[in-house]
């Protein structure tokens, strides 16, 4: 029996990981299941649009900016071993625009969306506000979830263009004044091997981040537990298991897209 405690507790551990990820996929079904069906709450979407899209553009800007100018250091100082240096204004850009933009802007977006929606639909399930939802006949999934859901899918894209924007910037910027490229080489080659299906991609990673890390928020926040406590767990449980899903995500769209 002692011997197979520690294989039992694996075991638990696991059929609570896959019953999780169960709940997980029924609650993402609904959600979707909802999008089109009226009624349809305007006046929260936009409430959700301007919470997850421009007030989150400062701190992705801001990641994006210095994560482009220390791509741009790193790629030159690995380039010029081989004499590669010229290499840098392309891989700066093909970096931000397929890996770096969209999964950064997702981190920062769930760390920040994934934890106040949580914690917000968290404090409306101990107040009892939700239940005060169902008796308005009002749709607790309809009037929470999904305005939030449809916001940050919408939303966390056009982030994702202009922190690629502000990336490459950054990366011309240190090229420019710190390493002494030529700027108007500098665009040309950006402009040169950045192609169309770099943003595209970028793009539409970007929109499975925003809507996971929606879908995070408002899970753990309708599940979370009674009490302060079962906030900030719901609330931490939210940001982890967000990030989590979009390196996983980001893995597999990656090899959909490039494979």
């Amino acid at each position: 029996m002692i011997l197979l405690s520690p294989v039992a507790a694996i075991g638990r551990m696991t059929l609570g990981f896959l019953a999780m990820l169960g709940e997980i996929a029924i609650f993402a079904g609904q959600v979707i299941s909802h999008v089109f069906r009226p009624p349809f709450y305007p006046r929260e979407f936009l409430h959700a649009l301007m919470q997850i899209g421009w007030f989150s553009l400062p701190v992705v800007g801001l990641t994006a900016l210095f994560t482009g100018g220390a791509l741009a250091l790193q790629i030159y100082a690995g380039g010029a071993r081989f004499s590669a240096e010229a290499v840098v204004p392309a891989i700066v850009a093909i970096g931000m625009a397929r890996e770096l933009g969209p999964v950064l802007g997702g981190l920062m977006v769930a760390a920040r969306v994934a934890s106040s929606i949580a914690a917000e639909i968290g404090t409306m399930k101990v107040t009892e506000q939700i239940d005060a939802l169902v008796t308005l006949s009002t749709h607790p999934l309809k009037y929470l979830a999904v305005p939030r859901v449809v916001a940050a899918t919408l939303a966390v894209p056009v982030l994702v263009a202009v922190g690629d924007s502000i990336g490459i910037m950054g990366g011309w910027a240190v090229g420019v004044h710190r390493l002494g490229f030529n700027s108007a080489a500098y665009i040309k080659n950006t402009v040169d091997f950045l192609e169309s299906w770099d943003i595209t991609s970028g793009l539409l990673k970007g929109a499975a981040f925003g809507f996971l890390v929606a879908l995070m928020g408002c899970y753990h926040g309708m599940n979370s537990g009674r009490g302060a406590q079962g906030v900030g767990k719901a609330t931490k449980s939210a940001v982890v298991s967000a990030s989590v899903l979009i390196f996983a995500a980001n893995y597999l769209l990656t090899e959909l897209f490039f494979s």
